[in-house]
């Protein structure tokens, strides 16, 4: 699976994972959410275990990126909250944060 698809999918299952445990503890869902929200975020953690990247650190902070923009999403989607200008000035400035750690020049 390419790299984004996964950085994709972990996203999903990240904020699926977290909103479950939002849900019980501020929305006062059942304790049945959090069996699932468990479960995503093993596949979360699975996920993006499978990212081509000599290092941990550098491959998570460049995942960091697409999780603000899948967080955005969500919040849209999901939540039914259209993002503000801040959210998107803050997620633009994010993504270009991701972009320098994964694009950057590396010595040897």
């Amino acid at each position: 699976m390419p790299t984004p698809l996964i950085y994709l999918a972990a996203a999903i299952a990240e904020i699926a994972g977290c909103f479950a445990f939002w849900s019980w503890w501020r929305l006062d869902r059942s304790m049945g959410w959090l069996v699932p929200g468990m479960a995503s975020l093993v596949l979360f953690a699975w996920l993006l275990s499978l990212v081509d990247s000599d290092y941990a650190g550098r491959a998570y902070a460049a995942y960091g990126g697409i999780y603000i923009i899948t967080s955005l999403f969500w919040l849209w989607l999901v939540e039914q909250r259209q993002p503000d200008r801040w959210d998107l000035l803050g997620a633009s400035l994010c993504l270009v944060g991701a972009a320098v750690i994964l694009l950057g020049p590396r010595s040897g």
